[in-house]
């Protein structure tokens, strides 16, 4: 009885030996893997993907004392967004991951943080930009992308500056981040004395644009907008081209800062503007796991065989801010990390990021591009730039 006893209380006084998840950091990452945005799921998982190969190379995440192994569990939400707010509920509930990754674009994110702010589960952003998303305010939620001014004020004091451009036509994809962006367009040609002289959504899965082309052809505009994603921008240039529709300036976001956008489109991507968060062109030095942007390019290439785009590289940048600010912390405490997100100051090869006090990204200006001689040139800002703006579209 005394063994017994005497047994008993060694085991209860000795410290548990510490399990592996104590030793791990697993990150929460749903996706739309397939479906209409399975493209730009892919996209971002592909820098999810090399960030982690490469801070597991290293030993892991730092956190004090510790080297935190990185696990990204991965669920597709098939395009869906209840699907995804639902797979993000699971992700914290059942997987009991530390950290999320959100969502594809500004709806999904914005359904997902509520999850995120309920549980206190901080949550980074790879891709929302609408103001929408950020004025909740939520604690939890940081985006990697400055709001959507930032893309349409550019572009649009390009397009006045270059031409006679009095007349703007808007098609947006009814949808949350492509319409914020489309309502800036709109914000932006009025504070020019633009008129606006068409301004139509059209439905998530649309085949078929014809109609609403037909009606923006008749409006006689000079510069043409048309926000979506990439395949709803490609059958939309293919399908304005069909229709004979030339203005003094086209403009489509997202889609033209893809490779496989402008080899869809072939001649028709001449002379199309667009703006993104990041191009290969960036030259930041870093103080993240790549370096700087040449060295994150360069990584990104030799694993996949092509020059990064934004998604891709999102994918990668937000897999650094959370390692800084973990290693910043010295732990994965969920209250210190996000302690240090708020502080901002992450010198990463992406951009410098630091947050506004709602969450979004304040720290850096977006490239602006047009797409010459089949070929992404950066045209905004001066000091990056690799060509000059020029008018006119091809038809």
């Amino acid at each position: 009885m005394f063994l017994k006893t005497l047994l008993a209380v060694a085991l209860s006084s000795t410290p548990a030996a510490p399990c592996f998840a104590q030793d791990t950091l697993v990150i929460g990452a749903p996706l739309p893997l397939t479906g209409a945005l399975a493209p730009e799921g892919a996209k971002l998982r592909q820098g999810y993907d090399l960030w982690l190969e490469r801070v597991n190379a290293a030993g892991g995440v730092a956190a004090g004392d510790k080297k935190l192994k990185v696990e990204i569990k991965f669920y597709d939400y098939q395009s869906n967004t209840p699907k995804a707010v639902q797979l993000a509920e699971k992700l914290i509930t059942d997987d009991g991951v530390d950290f999320l990754f959100s969502p594809f674009g500004s709806g999904a994110t914005k359904a997902a943080s509520a999850v995120a702010e309920k549980n206190g589960v901080p949550l980074i952003a790879s891709s929302a930009s609408s103001a929408e998303v950020f004025n909740q305010g939520y604690e939890n939620l940081f985006g990697l992308y400055t709001d959507n001014s930032t893309l349409s004020e550019p572009i649009a004091d390009l397009v006045v500056k270059a031409g006679d451009v009095k007349r703007v036509a808007i098609l947006s994809r009814n949808d949350l981040y492509p319409l914020s962006l489309a309502n800036e367009f709109e914000k932006s040609a009025k504070k020019r004395g633009l008129e606006v002289v068409y301004f139509e959504k059209y439905a998530i899965g649309t085949l078929d644009h014809a109609p609403a082309l037909t009606q923006l052809r008749a409006a006689n505009p000079d510069w043409v907008v048309v926000t979506g994603y990439i395949n709803d921008l490609i059958l939309l240039r293919k399908q304005a081209a069909d229709l004979k529709i030339a203005t003094k300036a086209f403009t489509g976001i997202n889609g033209p800062a893809y490779p496989e956008w402008i080899k869809a489109t072939g001649p028709l991507a001449e002379g199309v503007t667009t703006s993104s968060w990041f191009h290969p062109v960036l030259a930041y030095t870093s103080k993240d796991l790549f370096g700087s942007t040449k060295a994150f390019v360069d990584a990104f290439k030799e694993k996949y065989g092509v020059a990064p785009d934004f998604t891709q590289a999102s994918g990668a940048a937000v897999g650094v801010v959370l390692q800084l600010a973990i290693e910043r912390a010295g732990s994965k405490n969920r209250d210190a990390v996000r302690a240090e997100l708020k502080k901002g100051g992450f010198e990463t090869f992406f951009a410098p990021i630091s947050f506004a006090p709602s969450g979004i990204a304040n720290s850096y200006v977006p490239p602006v591009y047009q797409i010459q001689n089949s070929k992404v040139e950066v045209v905004f800002p001066a000091g990056v730039a690799t060509s000059t703006f020029k008018p006119g579209v091809g038809d």
